[in-house]
């Protein structure tokens, strides 16, 4: 077993084959699909590396299962703990299945059904405490301390991320002239060691690879920590790329990140919601918010120059209520959703008219609603709030104009 607060080199080469031996017991080799729409943005060919379609639908398998197999016989007879909101108590639990060793996984109360669900048909003995993943980990370690179950750890760890490395083995063999990986980032286990498999391979042949990490903006620790060349904590604030909201960077993984990954990038909620619309819609892949900001900085332009581009999609396990939300917030950054508020005059005929020129326009109402009683109207007026779906900025511009060039007030809400 190794130990990660006594070891922070990255694995060799050599170690993670080994360990590629050992995961593809359980992982699957994932596809690499192109993608035309997003070479055509950067201006050379792009690849998705489909992980969302890996066992258990995310990387976390790798790590989890070099990690556990890792543990001595004492350590499987006394069982295994976790604490996950979603693909590492996943991850954890099928591993420890497979290797026939007890899991007991701690979620946070209001984890979504379908994680929760996965997570016990995997055969983990499910437990949920607290109202954060933070509670959750604070009582899976005062759950190891009592029984002396080993707790396996999302990221900071060297077996982990050994784990994880055998991704980017997997990436080379299929585009062996990837020129840039683009990586989600939340505790960094993943780009550490894709970065850790992927430098070294390319030094073997002779030649660099750039390795671009990327976080959501509400919850990236990592530019500041590179800044102040240490790991340092951070407030987050709510996103919809919840697998990768960590508020801190792993010791281990800061380490290998700040030696050999070339740059970090961050991304909007409205950039994350856009990629992911985008894949449903031209890669017909069904990805998280945290597997699609890679996607998201593409679009958003923050990958430049980059070549023969890879992104990894980490991750498919996306709870259908929010995936509902995310692509109607994904509809609304794209322009193609749009809700509008109209002042009329309070008379018969007018809500009529206002659907007659949208119907010009060759847009499509979704949603009505009307009322005498809101703020800043006159006793003569009414409000129409109108939800339109449109094609595009210019289809949408096209609406807008023609409900003011007919002399409405109009206001486009954001």
């Amino acid at each position: 077993m190794t130990d990660s607060t006594t070891r922070l080199a990255y694995p060799s080469l050599a170690e993670i084959e080994e360990a590629r031996i050992r995961v593809s017991q359980v992982a699957q080799v994932t596809p690499m699909e192109s993608s035309r729409f997003l070479a055509e943005i950067i201006g050379s060919p792009v690849y998705l590396k489909c992980e969302n379609l890996q066992r258990t639908g995310s990387y976390k398998i790798r790590g989890a299962y070099n990690r556990i197999s890792a543990l001595s016989d004492v350590e499987k007879s006394r069982g295994v703990v976790a604490a996950s909101a979603g693909n590492h108590a996943q991850g954890v639990a099928f591993a420890a299945r497979e290797l026939g060793i007890a899991a007991t996984i701690f979620m946070p109360i209001g984890v979504p059904l379908p994680k929760l669900q996965a997570t016990r048909a995997y055969g983990a003995e499910v437990i949920l405490r607290g109202h954060s993943v933070e509670e959750a980990l604070g009582a899976a370690a005062e759950y190891s301390q009592a029984t002396g179950a080993v707790i396996i750890p999302p990221f900071d760890h060297f077996d982990v991320v050994m784990g994880q490395a055998t991704l980017g083995l997997e990436i080379l063999d299929q585009v062996p002239d990837a020129d840039t990986l683009v990586v989600p980032i939340g505790g960094g286990g993943l780009i550490a060691g894709i970065a850790a498999a992927a430098k070294q391979q390319a030094a073997a042949l002779g030649r660099s690879i750039r390795i671009v990490g990327v976080q959501a903006e509400n919850a990236a620790a990592y530019p500041p920590s590179l800044a102040a060349g240490e790991a340092v904590s951070i407030v987050t604030t709510p996103t919809i790329a919840d697998g990768i909201q960590v508020a801190r960077p792993g010791l281990l993984n800061f380490a290998i990140i700040r030696e050999l990954v070339d740059e970090v990038v961050t991304v909007s909620e409205a950039d994350t919601a856009r990629a992911l619309l985008l894949l449903l819609e031209r890669a017909k892949q069904v990805v998280e918010p945290a597997g699609a900001v890679g996607v998201a900085a593409i679009l958003a332009g923050k990958v430049k120059n980059a070549g023969t581009t890879v992104t990894v999609l980490s991750g498919g396990n996306i709870d259908p209520l929010l995936m509902q939300r995310v692509i109607s917030h994904g509809l609304a950054a794209s322009d193609r959703y749009l809700k509008l508020r109209i002042m009329l005059p309070d008379r018969p005929g007018q809500l009529a008219r206002t659907a007659e020129l949208v119907a010009e326009a060759n847009a499509n109402v979704v949603e009505v609603q009307h009322t005498r009683h809101g703020k800043g109207l006159q006793i003569s007026q009414v409000e129409l709030e109108l939800h339109i779906e449109t094609r595009g900025p210019e289809h949408r511009d096209q609406v807008v104009a023609k409900l003011r060039d007919a002399g409405y007030e109009v206001r486009v809400e954001e």
